[in-house]
């Protein structure tokens, strides 16, 4: 699958300084992080994560992204997927109602977005109200610099959201929230250590979720402490050993969703489709 040079995409944006006490980050990134399956015969299905991101149009007319492991898209055989959307009812019920999502033409092209070397997707989508009003700012995922701005590094803590097993929290379809601290060592460059681990137990369903920071995690003593939440990267899969998942989840940086971004941009701008 051929995809465009990211040598010509544009710098990586600031990571948007806004006070954490303006916005709950975790209730922020429940509400828009989704359950993304495939019914795929015999009662079996894929699942996966995704969450929902605003990042408006390089001519500034609003957009809707939603952002995964590209190995989610990847192992779903058909054309259209599902997405689980939810809604609040009148006495204060939850109501699950999930939609089709199309994600590949009848040809089998792709619709998403690929980064040309990382496990990261976009999807342009559009959504139910609540949802657009609920998706996470582009500014507020991490770029190259996070890290080293806010000295993150081993044993500081982070959260993830995601659908172990296909589970959801409820029968309303929202995420299970798990924690976990940073176990690698190098971060940074993040053109050279890519990917991070962090120690949680990881599930089939986890892939694509959010990884992120907010006041209520743990640092090292004597670590700065960030001026707004973030969300660090993407959770691409589970690291096992002789066949066995040994409670560690391999994360994709922030910086790597910009990337995918501008790729969409780009090929966009040049009249290309997604994927080529």
């Amino acid at each position: 699958m051929a995809v465009m040079a990211i040598d010509a995409l544009p710098p990586e944006p600031p990571v948007a300084q806004m006070p954490a006490a303006e916005w709950d980050m975790t209730l922020g990134l429940i509400n828009a992080t989704v359950q993304l399956d495939q019914n795929i015969g015999e009662g079996r299905r894929k699942v996966g994560t995704g969450f929902l991101v605003q990042a408006p149009r390089p001519d500034g007319t609003p957009r809707l992204l939603l952002v995964t492991a590209e190995h989610v898209f990847r192992v779903m055989p058909n054309p259209v997927a599902r997405i689980g959307w939810r809604f609040a009812e009148s006495d204060g019920n939850w109501r699950y109602a999930p939609a089709d999502l199309p994600i590949r033409q009848e040809d089998g092209t792709p619709l998403w977005t690929q980064h040309p070397t990382e496990d990261v997707a976009v999807l342009e989508i559009t959504a139910p109200e609540e949802f657009t009003r609920a998706a996470i700012p582009v500014g507020w995922i991490a770029n190259a610099n996070t890290f080293d701005q806010w000295r993150m590094g081993p044993g500081d803590e982070l959260f993830a959201l995601g659908y172990p097993h296909g589970l959801s929290a409820n029968r309303a379809g929202f995420p299970i929230l798990r924690s976990g601290r940073i176990s690698s060592w190098p971060l940074t460059p993040v053109q050279h250590f890519k990917t991070f681990l962090l120690d949680f137990n990881v599930s089939q369903g986890n892939s694509g979720g959010p990884v992120f920071w907010v006041p209520a995690a743990k640092r090292v003593p004597g670590a700065p402490v960030p001026t707004n939440p973030f969300i660090a990267g993407v959770l691409i899969k589970e690291v096992q050993g002789n066949g066995e998942g040994i409670e560690l989840g391999v994360v994709g940086h922030g910086q790597y969703i910009h990337e995918t971004i501008n790729l969409l941009d780009s090929q966009r701008a040049a009249g290309a489709g997604p994927q080529s």
